[in-house]
């Protein structure tokens, strides 16, 4: 039937202004300006629709629905927004959904699809469902969209299980509501925005209507909250490796030219490793796999990245940037997160100079890493969950806020040069098998007193499973090496320059009164405080600075595990080495209070 429509996947900006008050033809213009200002997610193609008021028809108020495009298979075809062939359902849709041809088949009213667009799926999804969570609950992907039904004057938007696409919701003085893949199209035109809960839809009418409803309910964590009933599979080597073969190649559909991101580290080279042997077996003659790494010269990252590249075979990239160069795009990296979280932008600085080193090369679609620590526990912090409670109830809390860290930092610094980040890691169905794993099977055990046979490393289980010495992945140096942070694995010597810049910018009496300054969130350093005030500068005002979250952490974690080692208190940092447990540690001079990093240096740890 539809084999032969062949998926376009778009990394894109989506924008919408519904029920305004303005006339039509000054809502196009704001729906213009707004909408541009996410230009950068999709500079291939904009696409703006206009729903003109017709109170006969009861629709009260116009409605205006954007789309900046960025084609990544059959960019040809396929302009958003998408309508339907009777013209009266109209999608604006952001990312990608992998199983859209399964989806179709089980459709029961047969649906020839217009478009090659994997997400004109939602069409026919929304005609048998209408808008509900079973409209959205089989789709398997990353997406943020918003859909508009002029029979019924409905509106709704809904975003995927982890927030891996960004979307934010505002609401205007005059009643309108605004939806948009970044907080810089509402700066200006919406007193109260936030983000839009992952996993949720939002609908104008029905019972539930003006509520985010959660569809997203997986059976390791029906709400995504801690606490429930703990996982109980048992570990089965081949179940789990073969979950993550399948994740990576559903993400290796393109038709222009892609690659991977090759920091060294394990998560990255197993995905680099399972793109590269499905290249080979699909077809000898088709071009080598490209693999790319940034780092400071002679960094932890290029060195590992080099060695995985050469046993892969790759056509390896490896880039490196100057402490000047990092510093420089500071600003930049800043307005194009949207967050003064410190490790977000430690992190995020080299990935955004990368983007634009890749998009250069006509390279718009890479596979990732992200989530790998989240699901299996790898942070170096994790070594000292004192049971199998705390452990899987902290990875469940860092998946639920992985939309306000990591994936925010791949997604947003990528999008900035039109490359889309794809992430095997977090792929729904992978999850379910991850996630279902008795959390004995993820705990850490190493130390003197532990006997060798029954030493474990962090992320033992997903290393576990792609140990196979017959047909080796990855070399054992590189499957078996211990974790970098990314903003400490670019080289030692960056978040150390970033320390010293931010001790020239801001005086101590400055400082001294961050707490007036910036009540919410206090910055704790002076490196959060100069982030600070770049941030305000870009996104003034109150529901901006809300958007970004806030705590006392240790090398990323929440603050459940502050309480899991007494030294972790005093010593709160970001970055790895911090948890006490790498081998380049920070000697026992490194004290907490130049480091705790967010909450109020004032306020106690909530027991």
């Amino acid at each position: 039937s539809h084999s032969n429509c062949r998926p376009i996947v778009t990394m894109c900006g989506i924008f919408a202004i519904f029920s305004s008050s303005l006339p039509e033809p000054d809502l196009r213009k704001e729906l213009i300006s707004c909408s541009s200002k996410l230009r950068h997610r999709g500079p291939d193609w904009s696409g703006y629709v206009v729903v003109e008021a017709n109170p006969n028809k009861n629709v009260p108020l116009p409605h205006g629905i954007g789309h900046e495009r960025l084609a990544i298979m059959d960019p040809e075809s396929g302009a958003q927004p998408l309508v339907s062939r009777d013209g009266s359902v109209i999608v604006a849709a952001n990312g990608e959904i992998y199983n859209f041809k399964e989806l179709y088949d089980e459709l029961k009213t047969k649906y020839e699809p217009q478009t090659g667009s994997d997400c004109e799926c939602i069409l026919p999804l929304y005609a048998e469902h209408g808008p509900t969570i079973e409209m959205v609950k089989n789709l398997r992907g990353m997406f943020s969209f918003v859909l508009y039904d002029r029979s019924t004057d409905t509106y709704l938007a809904a975003r995927d299980h982890i927030g891996i696409t960004p979307l934010y919701i505002g609401w205007g003085n005059d009643g309108s509501l605004f939806l948009a893949s970044e907080m810089k199209s509402l700066i200006g035109h919406c007193n109260k925005f936030q983000n839009f809960p992952p996993g949720h839809i939002y609908c104008s009418k029905g019972e539930k209507a003006g509520e985010f409803v959660r569809w997203f309910t997986p059976t390791w964590a029906p709400e995504m909250l801690p606490g429930g009933v703990m996982p109980t599979e048992k570990y089965h080597a081949d179940t789990l490796r073969h979950a993550f073969e399948r994740s990576v190649v559903r993400r290796m559909m393109s038709d222009v030219p892609w690659g991977v991101l090759l920091s060294g580290g394990l998560d990255s080279s197993l995905v680099a490793a399972i793109c590269s042997r499905h290249i080979a077996r699909r077809n000898p003659q088709f071009p080598k796999l490209h693999s790319f790494t940034i780092g400071l010269k002679d960094s932890p990252d290029i060195q590992a990245a080099q060695k995985v590249a050469d046993m892969l075979g790759t056509i390896h990239h490896a880039y490196t940037y100057t402490l000047e160069e990092g510093a420089d795009a500071i600003r930049d990296v800043i307005k194009t997160l949207e967050t003064y979280d410190l490790t977000t932008i430690r992190a995020s600085t080299p990935m955004y100079l990368m983007a634009r080193k890749i998009k250069a090369m006509g390279i718009k679609m890479v596979i990732s890493g992200e989530g790998a620590d989240e699901v299996f526990g790898g942070y170096l912090y994790f070594h000292k969950a004192p049971n199998e409670r705390e452990f899987f109830d902290e990875t469940v809390d860092k998946l639920s806020r992985l939309h306000m860290y990591d994936c925010l930092r791949c997604n947003k610094a990528m999008s900035a040069w039109g490359v889309e980040p794809r992430v095997p890691f977090l792929d729904a169905d992978f999850l379910d098998v991850a996630m279902n794993l008795d959390a004995k099977e993820k705990m850490i055990h190493t130390g003197p007193g532990v006997a060798p046979e029954n030493k474990r490393i962090e992320k033992w289980a997903i290393r576990k499973a792609f140990d196979t010495p017959n047909d080796p992945y990855l070399p054992a140096e590189i499957l078996w090496r211990q974790k970098e942070q990314f903003s400490d694995g670019v080289g030692y010597g960056w978040v150390d320059s970033l320390k010293d810049v931010a001790e020239k910018v801001v005086s101590d009496h400055m400082f001294a009164n961050a707490a007036n300054r910036f009540p919410h969130n206090t910055p704790a350093t002076k490196e959060g405080y100069r982030y600070r005030m770049i941030f305000e500068e870009f996104f003034p005002g109150e529901a901006a600075e809300k958007t970004v979250p806030g705590g006392k952490s240790i090398a990323c974690s929440t603050e459940r595990a502050m309480k899991w080692d007494e030294s972790f208190s005093s010593r709160a940092d970001p970055s790895g080495r911090a948890a006490g447990v790498h081998d380049s540690a920070y000697g026992t001079g490194f004290e907490g209070h130049d480091t705790v990093e967010v909450g109020s240096p004032t306020k106690k740890q909530k027991k």
